[in-house]
């Protein structure tokens, strides 16, 4: 397969209805997914929550789209952000554009001073940006090995972390 030429531009209020076309042909067959990852991106948006929302174009179509949003660490420890939804449109994936958004809203996040990001997703995929379980950093009801963060500072926080309500959106 060839890569193929995109783009990664932020998020416009035209692209909310092609967000979530992506976002639910991403997630259709995932296996581990509650398929809710279209309602939290929705409710983030509707609560002025994305720190980070950018999409991959190719040809002016949207191919895929990633967002970061604030989360709360019980020790109060500031600047920290949660990634995801990441979604590629199931027919572009394989293609670096996941890897592309990924490492684009990392830098963006690093630009604007974080120390650090945390995720919810599959070790072998997330690794190789760096993300690693912290073992002073707890998200309760989700495994250890698939809870993972990127700490930019010189020490981990210890704490439990709260990602944003929105998360919880199901409809």
């Amino acid at each position: 397969m060839t890569t193929p030429h995109f783009a990664i531009r932020p998020e416009t209020p035209d692209d909310a209805a092609a967000i979530e076309a992506v976002t639910v042909a991403a997630f259709r067959e995932a296996p581990h997914s509650s398929h809710t990852e279209q309602h939290i991106v929705r409710a983030l948006r509707a609560a002025g929550a994305l720190a980070v929302s950018l999409v991959a174009e190719c040809d002016g179509e949207l191919v895929g789209h990633v967002v970061a949003s604030k989360v709360t660490l019980s020790d109060g420890t500031p600047g920290w952000f949660g990634l995801g939804p990441v979604s590629v449109l199931p027919a572009w994936q394989g293609r670096g554009i996941g890897s592309a958004l990924v490492e684009a809203c990392l830098a963006r996040l690093r630009e604007r001073g974080a120390r650090g990001c945390m995720l919810v997703g599959e070790p072998g995929y997330y690794q190789r940006f760096g993300f690693r379980s912290l073992p002073g950093l707890i998200l309760p009801g989700v495994p250890p090995e698939y809870f993972m963060a990127l700490d930019w500072g010189n020490e981990g926080p210890r704490a439990q972390v709260a990602f944003h309500p929105a998360f919880a959106a199901t409809a």
